[in-house]
């Protein structure tokens, strides 16, 4: 069987519970702890503005100042900060008071964005995005070194130590390679457009460059970080995997239409192969996850749901699957001071 290096293990949620908002946060809560006590090693929320479907959380240092208090141990990652929505300095402060109050278990995901409605509501132009992203981006690391700023002033509290602590989400080449040359970790999406000279590539064929790059670009001496996020869905039966994804998947139907994909004239089954889904049983995703070349490079494995959003219930139950059987068919050792339940 053949093993993967990932080093650590995510859990990843866009915070899309069928519920309120307060319930949401409630239950991304309960869902991050149990990933604690099943060995995970980190739990990342996404930051997204207004689009209830897209995501369910706004304000990220908060929630994780919150998830803080519910545990000890997991590392807790934005994934991502839209950097260009936001003040810079303002990122900078939040993110060293939520570093300090979690003991120094501070992840920082950023990236340009995506949702590209939002810029206008902000007062800001969306062509403007990677500018403001760069420009942002290097206000953080001078705050957090401790630098001036301008002006003189310099920021409190600080911690030079998040600057080794910064991730770069992207979708191409080039920003795999400025992630690289930064010494930056790198994030990778869980899917993504296939190009249109291209449309059935797979993921691996559009990521593998980017990790190319990426490690080319990497100064020399610098330790890779490459999160891989996918969406899993792990199961203790075939049927009941497929009956859940029908529901959940059907949601996105209208983003099928965009991807072309409908050779099998199976509606979940177009989508789970236009989404890059691995769902099934513990052996089915094992094996679905070993195809993906790009894994055999990645440092860090992220599970989330997302879009299948299963009920609360089957979340938690897909946090102990993969925790306890599939992420060490794998490759990956729970932490020794948690360890993964054992799964019946």
């Amino acid at each position: 069987m053949t093993m993967f290096p990932i080093k650590r293990l995510g859990f990843f949620t866009r915070l899309l519970d069928q519920t309120t908002a307060s319930e949401r946060y409630r239950l991304a809560t309960e869902q991050i702890v149990h990933a604690e006590k099943n060995g995970f090693d980190s739990a990342w929320i996404a930051q997204h503005h207004f689009h209830e479907g897209e995501g369910g959380l706004p304000a990220p240092f908060v929630f994780l100042a919150h998830a803080a208090a519910h545990t000890s141990r997991i590392r807790l990652g934005t994934g991502i900060v839209t950097l260009p929505l936001e003040l810079p300095i303002r990122v900078a402060e939040d993110a060293v008071v939520t570093d300090l109050v979690s003991g120094g278990r501070l992840e920082v995901g950023v990236g340009p964005g995506g949702n590209l409605t939002a810029f206008t509501a902000f007062g800001l132009d969306s062509n403007d995005r990677h500018k403001l992203f760069d420009s942002h981006l290097d206000t953080l690391k001078t705050a957090w070194s401790g630098r001036e700023l301008e002006g003189g002033d310099k920021l409190y509290p600080s911690s030079a130590s998040l600057v080794d602590r910064i991730w770069q989400a992207t979708f191409t080449v080039s920003g795999a390679r400025r992630a690289g040359a930064a010494g930056d970790g790198l994030m990778l999406s869980r899917t993504q457009p296939r190009p249109p000279e291209a449309p059935q590539a797979s993921l691996a064929d559009i990521q593998n460059p980017m990790l190319d790059a990426y490690l080319e670009a990497l100064p020399k001496g610098r330790e890779p970080r490459i999160l891989a996020s996918r969406t899993v869905f792990v199961a203790d039966s075939h049927d009941e995997a497929m009956r859940l994804a029908e529901v959940g998947l059907s949601r996105m139907r209208h983003r099928l239409a965009a991807t072309g994909n409908l050779s099998s004239g199976n509606l979940v089954g177009d989508l789970i192969a236009a989404m890059d889904v691995h769902i099934g049983t513990p052996d089915e995703v094992i094996a679905s996850l070993q195809a993906d070349s790009t894994l055999q490079r990645a440092t860090d494995l992220t599970m989330q749901v997302h879009s299948i959003d299963p009920p609360h219930p089957y979340i938690l139950r897909s946090i102990e699957l993969f925790a306890g059987k599939v992420a060490p068919a794998l490759g990956w050792t729970p932490h020794k001071e948690a360890g993964a339940r054992q799964v019946a």
